[in-house]
């Protein structure tokens, strides 16, 4: 490697000191690192040492800061010491044994055990669940429990946040949490904080960024949970961000793009899962411990609702055993012996992952994606179109939901056997970076129902060909490629 021969005092300083990043980072960039990562992070400080070196040290570490472990640790083993004291067990033995394997595994890295005698709803009504859920907050007695990646106090989500405000007045135990760089973002975050200051709802941002008050951590970390529990005896959870369709942007609003969702309504001992999530990020937020008594009323007979459903909520995140959520994906993927359906809107797969999808269409496996036609998010967009060659090669048959909207919705289908519904997507950062929550469904009849809503996006979407494919303008791949690589720099 040749450098070029300093002329001063400063430049034999700069030189020295890009001789040796490289050397350390040769020896600290690859531990505990996947290879892809450990490349994407030295290739980039190999060509810019100063700088790369400074942006890893910003956002190539997922370090939470000691009292955020501390207590994130002491949630998850009052969650397992608790779960394991409960009769929640499930005879797994009537399950496929490879699924029955799957929920031992997520039982033993997430701590919450898979749970039978649940119903299920599942909405993909956008403003109806929204509704739905208000309409169960109305009715809550004890608690609710609400938690949103974005959150924003608008035209739509004014009937939930009526309702909180009606049920504190009531006396019920109100709390909100917020990602707070994921909310800020939107407009009218400044109002929606001065109108929560005005009521008796209990919110906090999560994983705030407050430098000035010690507070300070990677800043692309997120919470991207969503989560709703009333009473501990209805829960939501799913894809939906708690704002408007058009995430308040005017932009948005102009092109007509609204975002496509898919929602679970939950009864049954599996809505005690969420809580336990809620109730740890509570925890890990405010140092408060919540008390988890269910108030359990008589449910509604709900036409829609899936009965006696076995349910497993996986949590996932930073400070949880590594990457859970990618654990139980490429397991379930490999179990498949017919047929597998995934939605995501950001598909950006590591490399297990997408081996574990292509290797499946390679060996007779009808395997479907379906994404978005046009991506809301630049470079995740081309980083994800950069592997769509290889999805086709493979066999992968690529589902394009039609612009201006966005197919939001994170689900997928394993054969006849199991669904998985949450909030996570399938890249790099849902499974490294995010705080997820998914939730397991080993269960035909939600697979017959969310089969309908594939069906559905099926029909309104365009099959994209290979040799179409490899239309596309040089210039267009190269963009791709680059934004590959910025997606392994984690």
């Amino acid at each position: 490697m040749n450098f070029p021969v300093p002329t001063s005092t400063l430049g034999w300083i700069v030189l020295g000191l890009d001789i040796v990043l490289r050397f350390v980072a040769l020896g600290i960039i690859p531990g505990n690192r996947k290879p892809s990562t450990g490349m994407a992070w030295l290739l980039l400080i190999m060509i810019e040492p100063i700088i790369g070196f400074s942006i890893f040290l910003l956002l190539g570490r997922t370090r939470l800061g000691n009292r955020r472990i501390t207590r994130q640790k002491a949630a998850i083993a009052a969650i397992r010491e608790r779960a394991d004291e409960l009769p929640l067990s499930f005879d797994s033995t009537v399950l496929p044994a490879p699924i029955a394997r799957v929920a031992d595994l997520n039982h033993h890295l997430g701590a919450l055990p898979l749970t039978g005698g649940n119903e299920v709803q599942l909405w993909p009504d956008y403003a109806g669940v929204i509704e739905e859920m208000a309409r169960e907050v109305e009715r809550a007695r004890s608690h609710v429990h609400v938690e949103f990646y974005i959150t924003a106090w608008d035209e739509v989500t004014d009937p939930l946040f009526q309702a909180l405000v009606r049920a504190t007045g009531r006396g019920v135990d109100v709390r909100l949490l917020f990602d707070h760089l994921g909310s800020r973002r939107l407009k009218g975050y400044r109002r929606m904080l001065k109108r929560l200051r005005g009521t008796s709802i209990e919110w906090h941002p999560m994983l705030p960024i407050k430098p000035l008050q010690g507070r300070f951590r990677r800043p692309d970390l997120r919470n991207h949970r969503k989560i709703l529990v009333v009473d501990g005896a209805v829960g939501f959870t799913g894809s939906l961000n708690l704002t408007e369709p058009g995430y308040n942007n005017p932009k948005n609003h102009r092109l007509g793009r609204e975002w496509v969702e898919l929602m679970v309504r939950l009864e049954g001992p599996v809505v005690g899962g969420l809580n336990a999530v809620f109730a740890s990020d509570w925890y890990v937020e405010t140092g408060e411990v919540v008390e988890l008594v269910p108030v359990f009323g008589q449910p509604d007979v709900r036409p829609d609702e899936v009965l006696d459903v076995p349910c497993q909520v996986v949590p996932s995140g930073p400070g949880i055993v590594a990457e859970n959520n990618l654990r139980m994906f490429t397991s379930l993927i490999y179990a498949a012996t017919q047929r597998i359906s995934l939605t995501s809107p950001y598909f950006v797969p590591d490399e297990s992952l997408l081996y574990a999808v292509t290797t499946a269409a390679e060996r007779g496996i009808e395997v479907e994606l379906f994404v978005s036609e046009v991506s809301d998010q630049f470079m995740v967009g081309h980083a994800q179109a950069s592997y769509y060659r290889a999805l086709l090669e493979a066999g992968v048959r690529i589902f394009r939901y039609p612009a201006p909207f966005i197919l939001h919705a994170k689900h997928f289908t394993i054969d006849d056997d199991v669904a998985v519904i949450g909030s996570s997507n399938m890249d790099m950062r849902s499974f490294g970076l995010n705080y997820e929550i998914s939730l397991m469904l080993p269960d035909p009849a939600v697979v017959e129902r969310l089969r309908e809503v594939q069906d559905d996006y099926r029909a309104l979407s365009t099959e994209l060909t290979l040799p179409e494919w490899e239309q596309r303008p040089r210039r267009t791949k190269y963009v791709d490629n680059v934004m590959r690589l910025t997606a392994a720099l984690q």
